[in-house]
């Protein structure tokens, strides 16, 4: 499934082509900015689990992104864009004015909460590209607050679903598209305010792409477009080709699919040929009935990020991915189809950029990283006030946490960041007590959590949250709680994923390890989650004694080594 590029590049000046790429970025980055700075719901505001970018007007392939956007978005936008062309030349075709909508997770990628707008861009008459937006919305439907329902076997068990429909026609809000999404969601205020977040983003993006193009001949913008890809694809190259040519395996687990206990592989041949790289996943596990299944164009876009973590200097665009040829067949685990449910993309996403990052290893060690802690422990909680000023209003807080990232050749691994899938940050527990009827009794580094190695992985973390309302129920969606992050280069294991529930002032853990649905809680009641640390990188017995002595001052290790080496 190569990715052959489209613009024909015509070398551009150096300078120009800085001070144009610094431009378009600018644009992008804006859009992102200003959904950040309007949406409701706070994975958008404060988490910026968004995305915002310029597309191909032939293929639809990413030219533009904003550097604080997901990078997970870049390979899934790409099929976004396509999957709304491809719906829009059956009515008519792409037309100015026009702004199209869906979450359809097997043509765009992801899940249903990501909500995808494609709006056509117009000059002088003729397409030009394409601006859209991505943005995770609260809630849309489905059977659990919040959408991460763990024992979800079918898609409409997770969420409404949406194919690409004209949200704005001829620039006027379609209403009756609308109240179809209002009429399916638990939070019809937070969807109003995205989705006019999201709009927002485009209008300045249209208008900071006029003002650009008013000044620049727009033949020009193209050329730079196209060099910047063609720029991306001879980085790759350069890369793969300085690795030594072979088969590098690596396969690890998904704990199960939330609906059957039973582990599920993710298996990778990486094949090196002077410049071109091939990740063959065709040994891993089938489709699934549990939500950890994902489509084929997710799988892509995980390929994507694992690949600019290895390599970060290369521009982020389409032409990263014109070296890389893929074999994934239809019906795996990592290539689901409908209505397979997908909801978990991310547990499974993060398992993929694992075991690229192990493989790579195996080529050169210095390249790669150790594993990161690999979940992003979806949870949820939800219930209805009683108080009297909002008695009855329902209430629904997601979340996303923290763990450790992996050791890697020149340090110790990032303690308590975000999941690598993302440039997101973890919502700041005042946001989150603010908004709803909780309080984290605790929100801590995890002591002994990381993997230890030359250079160890960094901490896990410890919340726990306590439920303020009188009742509520919670949700877990998470991963690794029966496969610990592994090191590479003789480096140990970090911590398992541990998540623990108060009932009657007895603690409980879920029998899947990982994933639970309908946990009832009462007012003081707490949930705990203890997340992994990073696998580590080198043999430990080659740490540096100062860098240990300073660990254990710090309370990040009090045992003595422990786990196994990888």
């Amino acid at each position: 499934m190569p990715h052959a590029p489209v613009l024909k590049s015509s070398s551009v000046d150096p300078v120009t082509l800085a001070v144009l790429k610094g431009r378009l970025e600018q644009i992008a980055d804006e859009m992102d900015a200003t959904l950040y700075r309007s949406a409701f719901n706070p994975i958008i505001a404060e988490a910026h689990d968004a995305c915002h970018g310029l597309y191909d007007a032939t293929t639809g392939d990413t030219l533009v992104q904003g550097k604080s956007g997901l990078p997970i978005f870049v390979g899934v936008m790409a099929f976004a864009v396509k999957a709304a062309r491809e719906v829009a030349d059956t009515r008519g075709g792409m037309k100015p004015g026009d702004t199209w909508l869906f979450n359809d997770p097997y043509d765009g990628g992801t899940h249903a909460n990501d909500f995808k707008l494609v709006r056509p861009y117009f000059r002088d008459g003729k397409l030009y590209c394409y601006l859209a937006s991505a943005a995770h919305w609260h809630d849309v439907g489905g059977a659990v607050p919040g959408n991460y329902n763990p024992s979800a076997t079918e898609c409409w068990q997770e969420a409404v679903q949406i194919p690409p429909v004209r949200i704005i026609q001829g620039g006027v809000l379609q209403d009756d598209v609308l109240a179809i999404l209002r009429a399916n969601t638990r939070l019809p205020d937070s969807l109003w305010g995205d989705l006019n977040a999201q709009l927002a983003a485009l209008d300045l993006g249209v208008k900071r792409l006029d003002g650009l193009l008013e000044e620049v001949d727009a033949s020009l913008v193209l050329r730079v477009m196209a060099d910047l890809r063609s720029r991306a694809l001879k980085l790759m190259q350069s890369h793969i080709k300085a690795l030594p040519d072979g088969e590098y395996c690596f396969g690890d687990w998904l704990d199960n699919d939330g609906v059957k206990d039973t582990a599920l592989s993710i298996h990778l041949k990486m094949q090196i040929s002077g410049e071109r790289m091939c990740l063959d996943f065709s040994d891993s596990a089938k489709q699934c009935a549990g939500p950890v299944n994902i489509s084929k164009a997710t799988a892509v876009a995980a390929c994507y990020v694992a690949l600019k973590h290895l390599f970060p200097d290369v521009p982020a665009n389409a032409g990263v991915l014109d070296a890389v040829d893929f074999v994934i067949p239809d019906g795996l685990v990592i290539s689901a189809q409908r209505p397979r449910p997908v909801g978990g993309y991310t547990e499974t996403i993060l398992r993929m950029i694992d075991v690229i990052f192990s493989a790579a290893a195996l080529a050169d060690e210095q390249l790669s990283l150790a594993h990161s802690y690999g979940t992003i422990n979806a949870l949820s909680l939800s219930g209805y006030r009683s108080d009297e000023a909002r008695k009855g209003e329902r209430w629904v807080m997601f979340s996303f946490f923290g763990g450790g990232h992996g050791g890697h050749s020149q340090g110790d691994g990032l303690s308590h960041g975000n999941a690598p899938i993302s440039t997101a940050t973890i919502p700041p527990l005042e946001i989150l007590e603010a908004a709803y009827p909780v309080r984290f009794t605790q929100w801590a580094l995890r002591e002994d959590s990381a993997g230890q190695g030359q250079y160890r992985g960094g901490l896990g973390a410890v919340y726990e949250i306590e439920l303020l309302e009188q009742n509520a129920q919670a949700f877990l969606f998470g991963e690794r709680a029966r496969f610990a992050p592994k090191g590479i280069a003789g480096g140990m294991e970090g911590a398992k994923n541990i998540f623990e529930y108060e009932n009657d002032h007895q603690w409980h853990t879920p029998s899947m390890g990982s994933k639970m649905l309908g946990i009832e809680l009462k007012k003081g009641e707490r949930l705990r989650l203890q997340t992994p640390g990073g696998g580590g990188y080198g043999d430990p017995k080659r740490r540096e004694a100062a860098l240990t002595a300073q660990d254990q001052a710090g309370g990040y290790v009090h045992a003595q080594l422990k786990g196994e080496p990888s």
